[in-house]
Order: structure tokens, then C-alpha cells, then sequence
């Protein structure tokens, strides 16, 4: 049986008995997304958890392989008392959506993200004032356009959030793995992203550029809002708590070319938590050495003390 096959299995800090789940509606319009609310059965409400996928069109377990990195945290947050609202992303859904030539970041995430902040708020088992977005990769990146969409936010947990503009990462992750994977990635690779690289920073760059000149396929609009587009600077501005997680043998994401910047930028926020899990890749999985791609296809678990930590900040630093 291959990585693929191979059925996900709940992680050992699971407790299936502490929650329900049930399927919702996210969204408004023809471009609705089903997603599923994991409710804690505690008497008194709680904090609610609003869950946003990384960058491509993720369903709402994140599924990468065999493994289901947001359905890890959604089952270990609910079992430690908070109530999970995690969602098929539109681009996952509707391929009219994947394919429009003016989709953009806020587009694919914004609304959402909004109308779950909205949902979870409404819910019984939720205390209303404390509702967070908690974004992995892209949707970290994401997350404080969010809470400016939705400013009944209570804060932020940022996983792995990217602060490198993204097709310059594009051209330093293709190279790395042409250091480790030569066989795989040959040099016309790491050419052709960063000509699409050039491009995207120049003037040149217009809205009828086609997609297949840019990065992953991205239409022009998607990389005119990335450019221009500034995460650490707008949450710094929002004068809200924000847990930021990294790993530190993360290769997609990086402690030198990403959290650096959360760092920098965030430096007199005083209600920012900054945290560094060394053994973790991008995926928050432990492990040892360098990390490639072929981790990700081996069935694991979200580190159980990033669980901790993400239940410890909601529950008792956020009060």
C-alpha cells in the first residue's frame, strides 16, 4: 500500500469523545464551500477556531498524502475544549473559481474566512469574544487581511506564515531542492521561475499577462495583490494578540527569510507570541535532518506540543 492509500488514523492526543462534528455552509452566492464544525461538549463556551489551508486548492483537511494536517489540529483543539470550523477552500470546490483570470489572494480566502468568523460567533459552545483565525503557510499569510474583514476577531495564530514575497521563495525553494534532488529538478527549472520571478517584479506586469507566464499558474491579478500586499505590516497594526509558530527545519517557509520579518516587524507588539519547534518541517511534523518532500508522504501527526501550545495560549493567555 503506498503513502496515498494509506487511510489517516487520528493522532494519539485525539479524544473523539470530547466533540461532535457536523457539516456546514460557508460562504454566500453560487460559490458556497461545505465544511465541517468540530464542537466541544463542554458546559461553558469557549474559544472558537477559524482554520485557513495553505496556498493551492486544499480541501478543508489540508490533506497532503496520507496526512490531514488541519484535521489534526481541528481534532486536538477540540478535544482540549475549542470549537474547530474547518472548510473546503473555493479553489478545492468550483473550478470556475480556480480558473478565473482575476482571482486574487482575498478573493479565494477573505469571504470565507468572514462568514466562518461569523458562524462560530453565532454558535452556542463559542464565547463571541473570543473567535481566532488560525492560518497555516498562505492562510497565515492571509490571516490579518482577515481580521481587518472581520474585526470581532479575539486574535491570530499564524503556522508557518510566509512573509518572503512568494515567487522569490518560489525561486529559493526550487533551488534548494535542486541542491537535494538533482535528479529531479534540473537547472531549466530553476530558470523558468525565476524568469517568472523577473516578471512578476517588473513594470511589465499587467493585468492581461497571461497565467501560464507566473508562478504556479497564477493569474496576474493574484501576483498585483501579493505585490503590493504586506502581512507584518498589517498586523501589526491591529493591536490584537497573535501566536506566530514556526519550524525550524522548515524549507518552504523559512526562520531566516520569513520569521525574521514577524520578528522585526512585530517587535513592539507586546501582545505577540513568537514560538520555534526545531525538530518541525513546514507541516509541523518532527522529524530529523534536512527536509525534503518525501516526509510528506509519510503518514504522521502535527507535533502534539504545538497542540499544547495552541490550547494553552487560547485557554489561559487569552482570557
Amino acid at each position: 500500500m503506498t503513502g496515498s492509500e494509506l487511510a489517516w488514523v487520528p493522532p494519539p492526543y485525539a479524544e473523539p469523545g470530547c466533540f461532535s462534528e457536523h457539516e456546514v455552509t460557508v460562504g454566500t452566492g453560487p460559490f458556497t464551500v461545505s465544511g465541517t464544525m468540530s464542537v466541544h461538549r463542554g458546559q461553558a463556551p469557549g474559544p472558537g477556531v477559524v482554520l485557513l489551508a495553505g496556498g493551492g486548492p486544499f480541501d478543508r483537511d489540508e490533506t497532503s498524502g496520507p496526512n490531514k494536517p488541519l484535521k489534526d489540529l481541528a481534532w486536538g483543539l477540540a478535544s482540549r475544549g475549542t470549537t474547530v470550523l474547518r472548510f473546503d477552500k473555493a479553489t478545492y470546490t468550483h473550478r470556475d473559481v480556480a480558473a478565473a483570470p482575476d482571482l486574487t489572494m482575498s478573493q479565494e480566502y477573505v469571504p470565507y474566512a468572514v462568514d466562518a468568523v461569523g458562524l462560530l460567533r453565532s454558535h452556542p459552545s463559542v464565547d463571541p469574544e473570543r473567535v481566532f483565525v488560525l492560518g497555516h503557510s498562505m492562510g497565515g499569510k492571509v490571516a490579518p487581511a482577515v481580521a481587518v474583514a472581520a474585526p470581532a476577531v479575539a486574535g491570530l495564530v499564524i503556522m508557518a506564515g510566509n512573509t518572503q514575497p512568494m515567487h522569490h521563495a518560489a525561486v529559493r525553494v526550487v533551488s534548494y531542492l535542486a541542491t537535494i534532488l538533482p535528479d529531479q529538478v534540473p537547472p531549466a527549472v530553476i530558470e523558468t521561475f525565476r524568469r517568472q520571478a523577473t516578471l512578476v517584479d517588473s513594470a511589465e506586469l499587467t493585468p492581461s499577462i497571461p497565467a501560464a507566464d507566473l508562478p504556479f499558474g497564477l493569474p496576474a491579478p493574484y501576483w498585483l495583490e501579493l505585490r503590493d500586499y504586506d502581512p507584518v505590516a498589517i498586523a501589526a497594526g491591529l493591536g490584537k494578540p497573535i501566536l506566530i509558530l514556526q519550524g525550524g527545519r522548515d524549507y518552504q517557509v523559512t526562520v531566516a527569510n520569513d520569521l525574521t520579518r514577524w520578528q522585526t516587524g512585530l517587535a513592539d507588539c507586546p501582545e505577540t507570541d513568537i514560538r520555534v519547534y526545531e525538530a518541525d518541517n513546514h507541516l509541523f511534523f518532527p522529524g530529523t535532518g534536512p527536509s525534503t518532500p518525501a516526509e510528506y508522504s509519510i503518514p504522521q501527526h502535527i507535533d502534539p506540543t504545538v497542540i499544547a501550545d495552541i490550547t494553552h495560549w487560547l485557554n489561559h493567555e487569552r482570557r
